[in-house]
């Protein structure tokens, strides 16, 4: 990355394991170092070794370089984290975002361990996404990654950071201000979604599953850090209600991080089976009606994501075209590829999979097994495929990979809505109360009577997102519902539950309820999760001139606070230009 000034690169002795394996050369001789053209988004580092290196020769080659001003590592002022007391620096490398951090292979298809030193000033901790952490003294940290991992998943961050226990492997890490909330919150559940986790996928291999609470800006609600996840604080709910979060970072344990999509171009193959993973764990925990609410709404935003693009639009396949083009131009960056496809219609195509094979048991058993032939690799969606039909013969002989309409090639080439949808019907009893509400706020004349026979006191956070849900998409709504509806609900209207918020905006904004605008400023002030502000600054646009003057002002005042890439997604829907 044109961030990384690379100052020279040496060629040492061999590794000191592998005693009589000598490069040829004399130790520490330095080498040519040049950077070519490759995409928009990064450049390829060639370093000209004096001879050819033997096949399965092992090579030491240090590089001597300096980083920090990449999209990749990213700086915080005190008063953009939660403390507002000290600075805070993390990296955050997926997709392809590490190689302004350290010179890498930046592919997924490629593993590796690493270790690490890092020295930091007083006052401040380094944690890492590493099976070891060790503090030396002069505020110096050594970290170990013994298990091979894709250049994505290594991650820092540096600040003022405290941890709390919450399970015989699980720790917390926050600032000091959120600790208390954070041991409260994740208490005892994470080790009990890892018990489930590895019931149904095998051994959880990576030591130990701890927890960064990010400082608000974190762009994503979750990022699987090996060892180590970086959670957004908006998952800090106070009543539990958002920890599936977590179901679906530990998910990726087993599918992403220990089996891994080769190339960004079927990302379905982390999330799809994560998504489903995710599920798998919900149900044994939660049980179907509640799993299925959430998956609803999972389709919903599939939904509302196809809408906004059309059906056809090229990125609304399983597998994408991601191909540094020449021109420069031409190459997509995957970062700009992230969308609801690969999660929920990737998705449907395991579920399409479980329903081909017909009994739960046994697709749990395949999934057992396709871990443990792919541990560790990267692969790619034909080694996936194949190695299912090779595991169920009895499927392949009658040729399911062909069935006219469900061909798996039409699912991994083919735009638009997935050809096959799981049954949510065990949901029922949590959505139909829900949807009759909705329609109730819909009508032109307000029925009270009925409205206020339905209690939703005890409605958990799902089945309140799913109303919403169904009230955004029958808005506006007639004159004076929407305010009758906040007075009603303040459960709704007041709540600090994120997804909630979210939902209450978009619907302030469709019904251009200028009274409430206070709310959507606040929620886009209080977090810059990627997946809660574009969906705001969209509805912003797409709304009144005042919801669009709204945007412009709220962007002025929070710019500075926002993720790169974020920040850059909302230029672009606010039609500003984008400084590459």
């Amino acid at each position: 990355h044109p961030s990384v000034a690379v100052r020279r690169a040496v060629l040492r002795g061999p590794p000191a394991d592998t005693p009589g394996d000598t490069p040829g050369d004399t130790p520490g001789q330095p080498l040519p170092v040049e950077s070519r053209p490759f995409a928009s988004y990064g450049t390829a580092l060639h370093i000209a070794l004096p001879q050819p290196p033997r096949a399965g020769q092992r090579l030491t080659l240090e590089i001597d370089y300096e980083a920090g001003e990449g999209p990749g590592v990213c700086w915080l002022a005190p008063e953009q984290t939660a403390g507002k007391q000290k600075p805070y620096m993390y990296t955050q490398g997926q997709a392809v975002l590490n190689r302004s951090f350290f010179p890498c292979f930046d592919t997924p298809s490629v593993k590796c361990t690493y270790s690490a030193t890092v020295e930091v000033p007083e006052g401040f901790t380094a944690v890492m996404s590493a099976t070891s952490w060790e503090k030396q003294k002069d505020n110096t940290f050594v970290f170990k990654m013994s298990q091979p991992i894709p250049s994505y998943l290594i991650a820092l961050a540096v600040g003022d950071i405290v941890s709390a226990d919450v399970g015989p492997r699980s720790r917390v890490w926050a600032e000091p201000c959120l600790i208390e909330a954070a041991k409260k919150e994740y208490d005892g559940v994470i080790e009990e979604f890892l018990v489930v986790g590895e019931k149904l996928f095998g051994p959880y291999v990576w030591g130990r599953y701890d927890i960064l609470f990010m400082p608000p800006s974190f762009p994503f609600g979750g990022m699987e850090n090996p060892c180590l996840t970086f959670v957004t604080p908006c998952l800090l709910a106070g009543d539990r209600s958002l920890v599936d979060v977590i179901i679906h970072e530990i998910s990726h344990s087993w599918f992403g991080n220990l089996v891994t999509n080769a190339t960004w171009g079927e990302f379905w193959l982390n999330e799809g089976f994560t998504m489903y993973a995710q599920r798998r764990i919900s149900t044994e925990v939660y049980g179907p009606a509640y799993t299925c609410l959430e998956a609803a709404t999972g389709r919903a935003l599939l939904r509302q994501h196809m809408d906004n693009t059309g059906e056809d639009h090229p990125l609304n396949k399983l597998r994408v075209v991601i191909e540094p083009g020449f021109p420069l131009s031409l190459g997509v960056n995957p970062d700009d590829t992230y969308n609801e496809t690969p999660y929920e219609k990737g998705y449907c195509f395991v579920s399409y999979l479980a329903h081909l094979v017909g009994d739960q048991s046994k697709f749990d058993a395949f999934l057992q097994a396709y871990v443990n032939r792919f541990k560790f690799q990267s692969i790619t969606a034909d080694d996936t495929l194949g190695f299912f039909l090779e595991y169920f013969p009895e499927l392949k002989e009658k040729g399911v990979d062909s069935i006219p309409g469900f061909e798996f090639d039409r699912w991994l080439n083919t735009p638009g809505w997935p050809p096959f949808l799981p049954d949510l019907s065990p949901g029922q009893q949590l959505m139909k109360p829900a949807e009759e509400l909705a329609e109730l706020w819909a009508a032109e004349g307000l029925n009270m009577e009925a409205i206020e026979a339905v209690d939703i006191t005890a409605w958990r956070t799902y089945q309140l997102v799913y109303f919403l849900d169904q009230v955004l998409q029958k808005s506006p709504l007639p004159e004076g519902n929407v305010e009758r509806l906040s007075k009603m609900y303040p459960k709704i209207s007041k709540a600090q539950n994120a997804e909630l918020r979210l939902r209450w905006c978009q619907i302030v904004l469709k019904n251009n309820l200028e009274a409430e605008y206070s709310k959507v400023k606040d929620f886009l002030h209080s977090q810059g999760k990627q997946k809660y502000t574009l969906p705001v600054y969209r509805a912003m646009w797409g709304g009144s001139e005042s919801a669009r003057a709204l945007a412009m002002e709220t962007f002025s005042a929070t710019a500075p606070q926002l993720h790169v890439n974020v920040r850059n997604y909302v230029k672009k829907i606010l039609g500003l230009e984008v400084v590459e």
